[in-house]
């Protein structure tokens, strides 16, 4: 049945739909559309693409290429990117551009172009879609990614930096350490020599001023020994592996009760006791456990009351041996517990000059070394005991 349109042939298709015919549908898509020759002249532009670029139509169809109309950076991309690939494939999709307008400012936008023949010309179909919101958006991203790349360049400068810095530390560090094991060492020698040289002149001088010259000398040359091994020691526990010990079995009652018996010739004044608990055999380096009594008699003699005993007690059985050290004083504060053993730590001001804070950090290591422990209590009204706990051997 023939349309009404072909009956009355003074209607258009618009007005008998009630919908825009082609060329009102074209003028005004939302996007802009051009159709050029092959060499880019302007043939046809819609009413967007001109109301976009600020161009009327006259000024553009016939005069104007529209790679005349894209800015020097779009131009080049356009020669040697653009056009050959057009060419090859046919079309080109989400190509971004900048487009100058009639003014001169320049309008980023995205083009989509598609080549296409009409008797037997070519011609070159595009669409324009104006992409400043996401060219503002890129701008952003782009700058956000050099920022995070400065951060990131500035983060890999101070690891650097940090890293050069630990090593530099670490090599200061090993430097003293081996320099304070050279001078302890070399010390030895010549406070043996004084030792000796006392001992010799405590069996032939008279009695009185002298003697306790000699006395106070004698117990000098002991302290400094002493200090001198525990620097030696805590060089090789720093540097090294760890205290070495030359574990024996032994009666340790017996060899804590000789070297409390020396440490009364070191502490005439003070009131030392020791007592036993058990047979008395355990596995332990005898010298090593030596050295740990006289840290622990030594830190407690320091910080103790004047005018108290201190205890030293030694248990031995089948499940193992321990050794402990008594005094009454002040309460050692919870704060300065957890790092009681640490090297380089002193107890209260008034007494950090006499002590580098190596002794405790000396014991925790010989206890280390023989697989035990050590651990401390205090109070204002039970006093300060520090206990040295060694467990008895698979074998030996």
């Amino acid at each position: 049945m023939p349309s009404s349109s072909r009956l009355n042939p003074h209607v258009s298709v618009a007005e008998e739909t009630g919908v825009p015919d082609g060329a009102a549908l074209y003028d005004r898509a939302p996007c802009g559309l051009l159709l050029t020759d092959a060499d880019g002249t302007i043939r046809m532009v819609n009413a967007t693409a001109c109301r976009w670029l600020g161009f009327e139509a006259h000024e553009l169809v016939g005069r104007r290429r529209f790679q005349d109309l894209l800015t020097m950076g779009g131009r080049i991309f356009h020669q040697t990117h653009w056009a050959p690939l057009l060419q090859l494939q046919g079309s080109v999709a989400e190509v971004k551009l900048e487009l100058k307008r009639a003014r001169g400012e320049v309008v980023p936008m995205l083009m989509n172009a598609a080549v296409a023949t009409h008797e037997g010309k070519v011609f070159h179909e595009l669409a324009l879609f104006v992409a400043e919101d996401r060219h503002a958006y890129e701008r952003e991203l782009m700058t956000a990614r050099k920022r995070a790349e400065q951060l990131l360049a500035e983060q890999a400068r101070a690891h650097a930096a940090l890293e050069e810095a630990k090593a530099a530390a670490a090599d200061r560090a090993l430097f003293a350490e081996q320099m304070i094991g050279i001078v302890s060492h070399d010390l030895r020698n010549p406070l043996s020599t004084i030792r000796m040289g006392t001992e010799v002149l405590e069996m032939t001088a008279a009695a009185g001023m002298q003697q306790d010259v000699l006395a106070n000398i004698s117990r000098a040359g002991l302290r400094a020994v002493r200090l001198i091994n525990d620097l030696l020691d805590f060089t090789h526990a720093r540097i090294g592996h760890g205290l070495s010990v030359d574990i024996q079995r032994m009666d340790l009652h017996a060899v804590v009760a000789a070297q409390v018996a020396e440490l009364r010739q070191a502490y005439p004044t003070r009131m030392l006791v020791h007592q036993a608990n058990g047979a008395g055999g355990c596995a332990v380096d005898a010298d090593r456990m030596a050295q740990l009594v006289g840290n622990l008699v030594s830190n407690a003699m320091v910080y103790g009351e004047t005018d108290s005993e201190v205890t030293v007690t030694t248990t031995a059985n089948p499940e193992g041996c321990a050794v402990s050290v008594h005094n009454h004083g002040p309460e050692i504060p919870e704060s300065l517990r957890q790092t009681l053993f640490q090297p380089m730590v002193q107890g209260t001001k008034a007494h950090s000059d006499r002590s580098i804070g190596l002794g405790l950090y000396i014991v925790a290591e010989i206890a280390r070394a023989h697989g035990g422990s050590v651990d401390v209590s205090s109070s204002e009204h039970e006093g300060t005991t520090f206990t040295v706990r060694v467990p008895a051997p698979l074998s030996l």
